[in-house]
């Protein structure tokens, strides 16, 4: 009998661990969700023959771009989404019939579909649009329904978002967390609900979409994590859309030089390199003006783009310690070399490319840059606030309406880049050094989508995740009570032979 009773106690508390490390139960004004990158094989599968999509243009590629999951309507349907700072709406359901490759089509399949009609808390309303992008399109219609965030137990309630009944060259539904109502649209976007219905105390959340090696990263609305940079956050104002490039209400901030560090040491500050930039996590690519594209990309070793109007450069750049250092006021981050490259694997083996594009229409950071910031978007206030990206832990906190975002202060070192030594045969190996890259006095780029299944983020170097220790809390309490019913066990038998 008491060794059953070891059994159920087993079976008991692995059941309360297993639903303790799923659901985040919130106590502060926050809550967060993981940003997983569609080549993270731990999450997304293999959606087949890659040789099948080689024709299609690199930016159109569907493995680009990272995505969230919502849980839509009662019972919740799961859907993922592109999480894009650059648009302003939600919207699901891509049409993926139009999509080249086999590959793609089975991954705009995988990011899950939505249907207002299995939902009993689903509503149609009046109204459609067409909402257009650098590529592609979508025509929706309007609904509200109610969306949970997975994986923690928030729930808004009578969200408005597009059901798509049309789209073109789009791999995923889009979740736009730019500014919504009575800026850039009539109704109450994500972001604006989630502050409206008290999830969050402001139209704030923090971004880190986690390195290349990582290939996932996490957004929280309404807090942020001290664990995933260095330095301290540094107030950027974002830039009046009377005084924007493009006049649009958008992330726009003042960039005050582009510089490259080889790994030589020598450092070469770009002219003509202060100008307005935007913070589209939306973009795969950096885009930047095409002299300055050109002269950065000749400086990687590539003459001239591709027919498809990319810098093919070699893989081998990716080996080396140098970076490309975006100063803005009061900060500058530093991106390695290994960001700014990007593989492609043909049939013909793997291919890369900078990942900078020359545009003269439109200038922003992308995924290649933001891979290696951590940034605050605050629409309360007005400004984003940036550091350095750096992934040693996890430590979150809630942003409050009155914070002085600029006394909040990493938990990590600065970050361990790559030095090269030179061996006598002539072949690179790698070392680490750590850079004293991160705050300084301010001296010195398309969307797609895709996925398969639900999953946590697993820790990168050096994280630990509040998920992660309540499972090691829940792992510690299952071994004392087995202890505790074993000791029992052997008390009871031996008193029973003594007797």
């Amino acid at each position: 009998m008491a060794m059953r009773l070891v059994t159920i106690l087993h079976l008991i508390i692995g059941a309360s661990c297993h639903a303790s490390s799923t659901i985040e139960r919130r106590n502060d004004h926050y809550v967060k969700l993981p940003v997983v990158h569609s080549t993270n094989k731990k999450v997304f599968s293999d959606f087949g023959d890659r040789r099948a999509i080689t024709t299609v243009p690199l930016a159109n590629r569907s493995d680009v771009a990272y995505y969230a999951q919502l849980d839509i309507g009662t019972p919740a349907q799961q859907v993922y989404v592109q999480l894009d700072t650059g648009s302003f709406e939600l919207w699901v359901n891509p049409d993926c019939s139009d999509l080249q490759g086999s590959a793609d089509v089975k991954f705009c399949q995988a990011v899950g579909h939505y249907e207002p009609s299995s939902s009993s808390s689903a509503a149609q309303i009046a109204g459609s649009k067409t909402l257009r992008y650098g590529i592609g399109s979508a025509q929706v219609q309007y609904v509200t329904d109610d969306i949970g965030l997975s994986g923690t137990d928030a729930k808004l309630n009578g969200v408005q978002f597009g059901v798509a009944v049309d789209t073109v060259d789009e791999f995923a539904g889009i979740l736009g967390i730019g500014h919504g109502v009575n800026v850039t649209i009539r109704y109450k976007n994500f972001i604006d609900e989630l502050a409206e219905q008290g999830v969050t105390q402001t139209k704030a959340f923090s971004l880190a979409l986690g390195s290349k090696d990582e290939q996932e990263g996490v957004v929280i609305f309404g807090g942020l994590d001290t664990g995933k940079f260095t330095g301290n956050l540094k107030t950027l104002p974002i830039i009046p859309p009377e005084e924007a490039p493009d006049q649009v209400p958008r992330y726009w901030v003042n960039m005050t030089s582009l510089t490259l560090t080889p790994p030589s040491g020598q450092r070469k500050q770009y002219e003509n390199t202060t100008m307005a930039v935007f913070l589209d996590s939306g973009a795969t690519l950096t885009l930047l003006p095409t002299n300055l594209a050109n002269s950065i990309a000749a400086d990687f070793g590539a003459e001239a783009t591709d027919t498809n109007g990319f810098y093919p450069v070699a893989c081998s750049l990716n080996d080396l310690p140098g970076t490309l250092d975006f100063a803005f006021d009061g900060v500058t981050i530093k991106v390695p070399y290994n960001e700014l490259v990007r593989e492609l694997q043909t049939s013909f083996g793997v291919q890369c490319f900078l990942g900078i594009s020359p545009s003269d229409d439109f200038i922003l950071l992308g995924d290649t840059m933001l891979r290696s910031a951590y940034a605050v978007f605050d629409q309360t206030n007005n400004a984003i606030h940036l550091a350095q990206y750096v992934n040693c832990d996890t430590n979150e906190m809630e942003i409050t309406a009155g914070m002085n975002m600029t006394t909040i202060k990493g938990d990590c070192d600065p970050p361990v880049a790559k030095i090269v030594s030179t061996t006598s045969s002539s072949i690179p190996t790698a070392t680490t050094i750590k850079t004293t890259a991160t705050a300084t006095d301010g001296a010195a780029v398309a969307k797609p989508s895709s996925p398969a299944s639900a999953a946590s983020p697993s820790s990168g170097a050096g994280s630990g995740t509040s998920e992660v220790a309540a499972s090691s809390s829940c792992r510690e309490r299952v071994g004392w009570w087995i202890g505790l019913a074993t000791a029992a066990f052997w008390i009871a038998t031996a008193a029973r032979y003594t007797v």
